[in-house]
This record gives C-alpha cells, sequence and structure tokens, in this order.
C-alpha cells in the first residue's frame, strides 16, 4: 500500500486546523433551535439552521458575559459571530461564538422586551417593593456624565427650588462600552456609604435613541439599583423614552429637570403643607380636647353618684317607691282574698240545707233530735218537730207508714 495511513485523530486534527485557518473569524445567520438552556457551567449549547443545513455552535460562559445582550430562546433568527472549529472527540465541527445579535431592526427592542418579562417576573418591578422618597432630603447622590446639559439643569433647579440641599456628584459614562460598569459601580459606592451619608440617589441622563440609552437598560444596572439601600429616583432621556432603570427605580420622573423638581418642593408646596398640617394639627387638639372633656364629665358624674348626700338621697327614693310598692301589692291581695271568700260564700249559701228547705222542702227531727232519714223506730204517738224554710212544727205521728206514697 502506497498511500499515507492516518490515524483518525491525525485526520481529525488536520481536518480541524484546515476549517480553522478558513474560517477563523465569520458571521453566520440562522436560526436557533436545540437550544437547551443554561447548563450547569455557565455555557450554552445550540445549532444554526436554514433551508439547507444545520450548524452545532456553542458560547461559553466568558464570552457570554460581553457578548450577549439578551437570553437565547428557541425560534429566535440570530447573527452569530465566532470561529468554526472541530470537536474531536466526537469529530464534529462546530461555530464558536464570542458574539450573538438579534436579527432584524428591532433586535434591542426585543432583547428589552426580553429582559423586562423576566425581572418582572422575579419581583423587581412590584409596587410593594417600592421605598417612598424623603420629602426633605438632606444630601442627595447625583449618578451622571459630569458634562453635558444634565448636571447643569439638575444644579439650576435645585439652586432655585431649594439651595440648602447639598448634591454629589457621581461622575459615570453615561453611553458606550464600560458604561454599564460604571453606573453599577457608583451604585454600589452609595450602598456601602463611600459618597458619603446620602438619603436619595438620582440616576440622570440625557434624551436619545434606544441604543444611545442602552446601558439603563442593562441587567446589571439594574440589578444594582434593586440591590441599592437607599431610595433611587431615575431620570433617564425625554418623557417618551422608557428604560429598565425606570421600572426598577423607586420612582421615575420623566426628565432630570423633573427629578430635580421632585427632590425640591416649592417655597409655594411647602407652604400649603404647613398650612395642611397646621389645620391637622388643630383639628386633632379640638379632637383630643372634646375626649378629654367628655372624660372629665364622666368623671364628674361618677365622683357626684359616690358621694354620701347623693347615696342617701338615692336610698330615700329607693324607700318611697318600695313604700308604694309594698302599699300596691297589700291592696291587691286584699281585694283579691276579698273576691275569694265572696266566691266560698255563694258556694256555701248554695250548698246550706236552708237554702233547700226555701225552695219547699222540709226537715223532720225525732224528739231526740235525730234528723229523720226513715220511719224506722216511730210509732203512732210519737212527737216530731219539723222544719220549714220560714218556721218550724211540733207535730205528733198519727200514722206510719212503711212504703213511701206518691202524692
Amino acid at each position: 500500500m502506497d498511500a499515507k495511513v492516518l490515524s483518525v485523530t491525525d485526520l481529525t486534527r488536520g481536518v480541524k486546523a484546515r476549517l480553522e485557518g478558513a474560517y477563523p473569524d465569520v458571521w453566520v445567520e440562522g436560526q436557533l433551535t436545540n437550544f437547551r438552556g443554561v447548563n450547569a457551567s455557565g455555557h450554552r449549547y445550540f445549532s444554526l439552521k436554514d433551508e439547507g443545513a444545520k450548524l452545532d455552535a456553542v458560547l461559553f460562559k466568558f464570552s457570554a458575559a460581553r457578548g450577549l445582550a439578551f437570553e437565547l430562546e428557541e425560534g429566535q433568527q440570530v447573527l452569530a459571530h465566532g470561529r468554526v472549529s472541530v470537536y474531536e472527540p466526537r469529530g464534529n465541527y462546530q461555530l464558536v461564538c464570542d458574539r450573538i445579535e438579534l436579527k432584524g431592526v428591532g433586535a434591542l427592542q426585543a432583547a428589552f422586551e426580553q429582559l423586562k418579562r423576566r425581572l418582572q417576573a422575579e419581583g423587581l418591578f412590584d409596587a410593594g417593593r417600592k421605598r417612598p422618597l424623603p420629602v426633605f432630603p438632606r444630601r442627595v447622590a447625583v449618578i451622571t456624565s459630569p458634562t453635558g446639559a444634565v448636571i447643569q439643569d439638575i444644579l439650576q433647579v435645585t439652586a432655585r427650588r431649594c439651595p440648602w440641599v447639598p448634591l454629589v456628584l457621581i461622575p459615570v459614562k453615561v453611553q458606550g462600552e464600560g458604561a454599564k460598569e460604571e453606573i453599577a459601580a457608583a451604585l454600589r459606592a452609595v450602598g456601602e456609604g463611600r459618597a458619603g451619608n446620602v438619603d436619595l440617589v438620582i440616576v440622570a441622563r440625557g434624551g436619545g435613541s434606544l441604543e444611545d440609552l442602552w446601558a439603563f437598560n442593562e441587567e446589571l444596572v439594574a440589578r444594582a439599583i434593586a440591590a441599592c439601600p437607599v431610595p433611587v429616583l431615575s431620570a433617564v432621556g425625554h418623557e417618551t423614552d422608557t428604560t429598565i432603570a425606570d421600572f426598577v427605580a423607586d420612582r421615575r420622573a420623566p426628565t432630570p429637570s423633573a427629578a430635580a423638581e421632585i427632590l425640591c418642593p416649592s417655597a409655594d408646596e411647602l407652604r400649603a403643607r404647613v398650612q395642611s398640617l397646621d389645620q391637622a394639627l388643630r383639628q386633632a387638639l379640638r379632637s383630643r380636647l372634646g375626649v378629654a372633656r367628655r372624660a372629665l364629665d364622666a368623671l364628674a358624674h361618677r365622683l357626684q353618684r359616690s358621694s354620701p348626700r347623693f347615696r342617701m338621697e338615692q336610698g330615700a327614693q329607693r324607700l318611697d317607691e318600695l313604700r308604694q310598692r309594698l302599699g300596691a301589692a297589700v291592696r291587691r291581695l286584699r281585694l283579691s282574698r276579698q273576691q275569694a271568700l265572696r266566691a266560698l260564700d255563694s258556694q256555701l249559701n248554695a250548698l246550706s240545707p236552708l237554702a233547700i228547705l226555701g225552695r219547699g222542702y222540709a226537715a223532720a227531727f225525732a224528739a231526740d233530735g235525730r234528723l229523720l232519714r226513715s220511719v224506722e223506730g216511730l210509732q203512732p204517738g210519737d212527737g216530731v218537730r219539723i222544719l220549714l224554710g220560714q218556721g218550724e212544727l211540733d207535730a205528733v205521728v198519727r200514722t206510719v207508714h212503711k212504703e213511701r206514697r206518691d202524692a
């Protein structure tokens, strides 16, 4: 055999060298597929495909930190930059990415919406975690560019409305490379007290395009705002501009000048507030005095009721009342007994033998006084006494009949 025999490793390495030499710096457009999420090591493995082919790809953790402004999702149309390489253990060629962008004009907007949904799901936008701004801040930190109109606008408004509030400028880049890191570092410095004892932070920038404001749409800045222990007032862009920083901050101002106005209430506002507090205080005092007066009246009434004279008067009145009730009860009892006695008298009269005699009957008595109920023991010639309804008769028995003769 004249041909040179190569090992699998030698051939694979040769192919790898030629591919890496041919495509060391390449942009590839395709649809993202087979994405399995971020693995435990922080790397992302996926594929890119079009109508005719499919290419394996990988984005390592260290590259994603600086070359990925959104999170990968299945089906996204992307532009991937990197180099072609071969994974020797499997002999597969792949694109090792160092930067991935969404394809199309709305790529940044899509990344904005994606981060917004994710942070909202974590609760970073919830109203319950928003802190109130101090009504009268004693010292305010302003995180913005040291040059330009923004810091000048804030200084002019505060000098006119509340010159007694000191401002601490923390200069940062507000656009371009390194801006997000400087803004996040400034927020950490405030939280750690390295900017002095401040009780409010203003994060400010002038208006611009979505790309110009992108530093305030970075996750790093959003989490630094959420972690800051001092209330944060976001004043980024114009009134129509909205950033992720606005959603996470404790309050949003439409412009940097408006932020300075929120920071410093005007003299008219202070005067109105003092008047309102004065009225509230007067009303509270009147209410408290009314409560105290009613309590004092109640105590005086209780004291009066507990005096010996009051108790003696109450006892005399109670005694009169009981005497009247006893007299009424005696009269009712006497009347009741009289009525019962009359009823019994009527019953006795109805049952009396004299009442029967009054109806035409008579009662006969023997000579010894016995009431005669029959003729037994009577003989002709015996004397009897006959009691009538009116008067009585003495009679002598002429004849004794054993049987009653009907009239």
